[in-house]
């Protein structure tokens, strides 16, 4: 796997372009093109990755769409139809034509290629300028529309030219038996609206995958050609002459979507690609802009006089809220719809990492994320059977079925049990902040109970009387096959207590072996009172985080001595190649206990060194290849509500339980947007 580390002048660079936009905007003009970790563009559903090469996407993401290819033998999420590429074409011209059009296109020509990315409204726009000529490409995965991308472009001619600007449908090499089409659909009073249309099967055959997309120019009817060169992609192309000084503006419509999400997927991407095209542009900009300032206006967070921790802190929002949305049953991976890492598939990274900053600022895109968990719980429930438990036993990777999904070569797959127990902490602080009792009846209780049976099933008995947990696979992955895990044994604790503290708020009685198997279980202890990882712990190298999260989120230790205790034993033990979230746990324990110097050292650890150009998405890893990284920007942004904020999750909403300082220079934190009754928050240093 290639690793990038940045030079300092490298990142000095894109620094720079964060440095020289407003709050809002990052972009980048010096870039190079075999350095590049493309931003996505995404509204939850669709994610589309930017290229360096001007006008193209990269990938296209679906969300909810998997089949079994590729390496491990399990199911993939998959790249689909990229209704997103323009390209200038010199076919069907004269040779002499041919040959200033070749010119005018040359890399000599090429006077500047800037990118950027409008956090504020989820626009990505390309901006090359060539001697001859200046073109303009914006990018939108359109928040209205789920299935709908949106892709503006506008050229201005500096000399007279002849242009052939071509819009493609193409498919990636995943998809088999791919067939095109093109049809005009009469509009009664409009002019004739073109479409084009790609369908093809996923690798096995589980999915139909559709695409369309249209050409729209507002002020006149163009003559498009149609053309099908190869078998994977077919074009519309439009011959212009255009005059110094002259400028062409079309924009493009493409939707995709699988049989995953309709029956009839052909016919429903026409519907609403043709909807997009008659809705016209500038309303589509409008609906699109106004959910994106619904989301921004209801979770924001600012630290004024610092620009560029409001610009990193925004942009980590920007993901959380560009991977999930609303009124769904999806989830998110930890790469989220910026590609294809970790095979789409969703971990406790989603509850532990991402979902608690999106609870506090977006509790109906938290939600979705739940509503994924409950539509697979009786793959949970069939999961138990299969290992001899009872209850439900989520799986360590989950796909589109709720099945496991891990590679049978990852023991995570058996025996990170964790994630059930992880499930039931997310349900129950779901309810704390939305006090939705309807929802815990019929969608967060369900769940916590087959939970709570799992546990009381998973537990054996020692000869003193208390309880264990044996053979696990811990939060921290370097601890395989281990005994007593603390992390896996206090979330058992909490998701057991948890559960019934959710019968007993819908008037049941809950299971008496409940509570009497939390109580039991045990968490070991070195002799100086340090919490002791598992059973045969002995101060190896770490991960990531695993006793340390017994304080913060799951609330076991709170006694500011023992905190420190625990965090001063492993904060030299983690490894400092792991995984960026891990920091941020470390930072919020040291602000609790009020060593703000460590904090803010390990707040900067934890996301600043993964930063990889030119925009400064997240790696897993620091100088890794595998952005964009969601669960550390969850963990960054823990680090900011919880570790800076105070913030914590209780019966009373989310309140501020711990009186922090900010480091010198941040002037005041303002977080908007908190719980259902959407309060703000100020803080000052």
């Amino acid at each position: 796997m290639k690793k990038t580390i940045l030079s300092s002048m490298a990142w000095a660079a894109c620094a720079l372009a964060f440095s020289q936009n407003n709050d809002w905007v990052i972009s980048t003009s010096n870039f190079d093109a075999q350095d590049y970790f493309g931003v996505t563009v995404a509204n939850g559903t669709v994610g589309l990755v930017s290229s360096p090469e001007p006008f193209k996407v990269k990938e296209v993401v679906l969300n909810g769409a998997f089949d079994t290819y590729g390496r491990g033998r399990v199911s993939n999420i998959m790249k689909v139809f990229n209704t997103a590429n323009i390209q200038f074409s010199n076919t069907g011209f004269t040779e002499e034509d041919k040959n200033a059009y070749n010119e005018l296109f040359s890399g000599k020509n090429l006077i500047s290629h800037e990118q950027s990315i409008n956090m504020r409204y989820g626009e990505f726009t390309s901006k090359v300028i060539y001697k001859g000529l200046e073109v303009t490409y914006t990018l939108r995965s359109l928040r209205h529309l789920p299935f709908t991308n949106m892709v503006d472009v506008t050229i201005k001619a500096k000399q007279n030219i002849k242009l052939a600007p071509t819009s493609i449908i193409s498919a990636p090499e995943i998809l088999r038996d791919v067939n095109n089409y093109f049809a005009t659909v009469d509009v009664p009073g409009r002019e004739q609206i073109p479409l084009m249309t790609s369908t093809a099967m996923s690798p096995t055959g589980r999915l139909k995958v559709a695409a369309s997309s249209s050409w729209l120019m507002e002020d006149e009817h163009p003559h498009l050609i149609h053309e099908e060169k190869n078998y994977g992609d077919h074009s519309l192309k439009l011959y212009k002459n255009l005059k110094r000084g002259e400028t062409l503006s079309f924009t493009i419509f493409g939707t995709v979507c699988t049989s995953e999400q309709f029956a009839d997927p052909q016919n429903e991407a026409e519907r609403l690609t043709l909807y997009a095209f008659l809705e016209g542009r500038q309303r589509n900009i409008d609906r699109h802009r106004a959910a994106w300032d619904k989301l921004w206006n209801s979770g924001d967070i600012e630290i004024t006089g610092r620009p560029d921790l409001t610009k990193d802190i925004r942009f980590a929002l920007y993901h959380m809220y560009s991977f999930a949305r609303a009124g769904t049953a999806y989830s998110m991976s930890p790469m989220g719809l910026s590609g294809l890492g970790y095979n789409g598939h969703v971990f406790w990274d989603t509850e532990l990492w991402m979902y608690p900053p999106i609870l506090m600022l977006q509790p109906d895109i938290a939600k979705s994320l739940l509503e994924y968990r409950f539509e697979r719980l009786e793959a949970a429930k069939q999961n138990a059977f299969s290992h001899g438990y009872r209850g439900a036993m989520f799986p360590w990777e989950s796909d589109q079925d709720g099945q496991e999904a891990t590679p049978i070569w990852a023991l995570t797959g058996p025996f990170e049990h964790h994630i059930t127990g992880d499930i039931g902490w997310a349900c129950w602080k779901y309810y704390q902040v939305t006090k939705d009792k309807e929802w815990l009846a019929t969608r967060g209780y369900p769940m916590m109970k087959e939970i709570a049976n799992f546990w009381v099933s998973r537990v054996e008995e020692n000869p003193d009387g208390s309880l264990s947990i044996l053979n696990v696979v811990g939060a921290d992955e370097y601890a395989e096959g281990v005994d007593d895990n603390a992390f896996t044994n206090g979330v058992a604790k909490v998701a057991l207590d948890y559960a019934a503290r959710a019968a007993e708020e819908l008037g049941f009685a809950p299971d008496p072996a409940w509570r009497t198997t939390a109580n039991r279980v045990r968490l070991l202890t070195f002799p100086d009172g340090v919490t002791r990882e598992h059973a045969t712990y002995e101060g190896e190298t770490i991960k990531q985080a695993d006793v340390n999260l017994l304080s913060y989120p799951l609330e076991l230790i709170r006694d500011p001595e023992a905190i420190k205790k625990d965090i001063d034993y492993y904060t030299p033990r983690y490894d400092v190649g792991g995984p960026a979230m891990g920091f941020a746990i470390l930072s919020i324990l040291y602000n609790w206990t009020g060593n703000g110097t460590k904090a803010l050292q390990l707040f900067k650890q934890g996301y600043q060194p993964n930063r990889v150009p030119p925009f400064g998405v997240i790696s897993e890893m620091a100088g890794g290849s595998n952005p964009y990284f969601a669960t550390g920007a969850g963990g960054m942004l823990q680090n900011v509500i919880a570790g800076y904020g105070g913030l914590e999750i209780t019966d009373k909403g989310v309140e501020r339980t711990v009186e922090t300082k900010l480091p010198k220079g941040w002037g005041k934190l303002i977080i908007k947007g908190i719980g259902k009754d959407n309060e703000t928050i100020q803080i000052s240093e």
